[in-house]
C-alpha cells in the first residue's frame, strides 16, 4: 500500500481473526447523476458503472464506495476485507455460528462470504488487500513567523481532495447486540461508547479509532461516510468547497470526543452526510485499547455549533419511524 508518506507493510495481530479493513460501502440513490455531482464536488474521483458509479480518492485510488440507481437511497451492503490466510477460518467461524450464507446481489459475481447481520444489513467479507491505514497519518497544521502572511486567500487554494475513506456510520435498532455481533463474527473491538446510544469499533490489525459505527435508530440504515484530509483547514476550505456548489446544508465546524477528530458533515441530497474529517485517534495492532462508555454531554462533540435537530435520523425508515435516535 502506498500512501502518501511512502510505503509501509500490513501490520497484523498475530494468531487472532478479524477483518482489517472496510474495504467499500454501498448506497442506492433515486438519481445518479445528483450523486456523481455531488461526490465529485466533494473531491472524489468517480468512474462510470453502468447503472452505478465508484468512489475513489486522488491519492488513494482504491474503490471506496459503490452508489448504484434504486428507486430511493438505501444502504445496500458493506463489504469488509480479510487476509487470505484468515478467509477459510472466517467461512468456518460463520458455520459454526450457524450464520446463513447468501448469494451475492443481482449483477455482482465474486466468490466473498455473503450474510446478514441481525438488523438485516448484508455483509461481504472477501480477500483483499490492506487498506485501513498502518500507522496514524500525518495531520499538518501551518503556522508562519511573524512578518509573513500565514494564509494567501481562497483564490489559491487549491481544491479539497480527501485521502481516503476512514469510517461508515450505520443506524441499528440495537447497539449492544450490534456490537456483540461484530466482535463475535466479524472481529472488531469497542473503541467507545455512550449507553446506547452510539458506538464504535476499531480493527484489530491496526485502524483508525473506528471503522465502524453505530447509532441507535428504530431501523438499519446509513447515515455518514468519512473521508480524511490533511489538516482542520482543510475540513473548513471542503465546507466552503461544497457550500460554493450548491451543498450548504450540514454540521460543524468541530471537534468529536470520540475518536478526538476534527469534522465538517454535508447533507447530500437523501438526508445522510459525508464527513470531512483530519487528526482522528488511531489504534495500533499491538495496542490494547481501553473502551469507555461516556456520558451524553461527550457523546458527540466537544466543541462545534449546536447539533441539528434531524441530524441523527433515519431518512431510509418508514416515515413512522423515522425519528431522532
Amino acid at each position: 500500500m502506498t500512501w502518501m508518506n511512502g510505503y509501509v507493510e500490513p501490520t497484523r495481530r498475530p494468531g487472532e481473526l478479524g477483518v482489517h479493513s472496510l474495504d467499500h460501502f454501498s448506497i442506492t440513490v433515486p438519481d445518479l447523476a445528483v450523486a456523481h455531482r455531488f461526490y465529485k464536488s466533494f473531491g472524489l474521483d468517480i468512474e462510470e458503472q453502468g447503472a452505478s458509479i465508484a468512489l475513489r480518492t486522488a491519492s488513494q485510488p482504491h474503490q471506496w464506495g459503490v452508489v448504484a440507481e434504486g428507486e430511493r437511497k438505501s444502504l445496500r451492503y458493506l463489504s469488509f476485507g480479510v487476509f487470505e490466510e484468515d478467509f477459510h477460518p472466517f467461512r468456518q467461524r460463520l458455520e459454526r455460528a450457524g450464520i446463513q450464507r447468501l448469494d451475492p446481489p443481482i449483477g455482482i459475481e465474486r466468490d466473498g462470504l455473503w450474510f446478514r447481520d441481525p438488523d438485516g444489513i448484508l455483509l461481504e467479507v472477501r480477500v483483499r488487500e490492506k487498506v485501513s491505514p498502518n500507522e496514524k497519518l500525518v495531520f499538518t497544521y501551518a503556522s508562519v513567523p511573524a512578518g509573513q502572511r500565514g494564509v494567501l486567500g481562497r483564490s489559491s487554494f487549491p481544491e479539497v481532495r480527501p485521502r481516503r475513506m476512514s469510517h461508515v456510520l450505520v443506524f441499528t435498532a440495537d447497539v449492544a447486540r450490534a456490537i456483540r455481533f461484530y466482535h463475535e463474527v466479524i472481529g472488531l473491538r469497542l473503541s467507545d461508547r455512550s449507553g446506547e446510544f452510539v458506538a464504535f469499533m476499531h480493527g484489530i490489525h491496526g485502524s483508525d479509532h473506528h471503522m465502524l459505527a453505530f447509532g441507535k435508530a428504530p431501523a438499519p440504515g446509513f447515515h455518514h461516510v468519512s473521508w480524511n484530509v490533511d489538516s482542520i483547514d482543510q475540513v473548513g476550505v471542503g465546507a466552503m468547497q461544497m457550500a460554493d456548489r450548491g451543498f450548504s446544508a450540514g454540521w460543524g465546524t468541530g471537534r468529536h470526543v470520540l475518536g478526538s477528530n476534527y469534522f465538517f458533515y454535508v447533507r447530500d441530497p437523501w438526508g445522510s452526510y459525508s464527513e470531512y474529517a483530519c487528526d482522528i485517534d488511531y489504534i495500533a495492532a499491538n495496542q490494547d485499547w481501553e473502551a469507555k462508555d461516556f456520558g451524553p454531554e461527550d457523546a458527540v462533540y466537544l466543541w462545534g455549533p449546536s447539533l441539528p435537530e434531524d441530524f441523527i435520523t433515519n431518512y431510509e425508515a418508514p416515515i413512522t419511524q423515522a425519528s431522532n435516535a
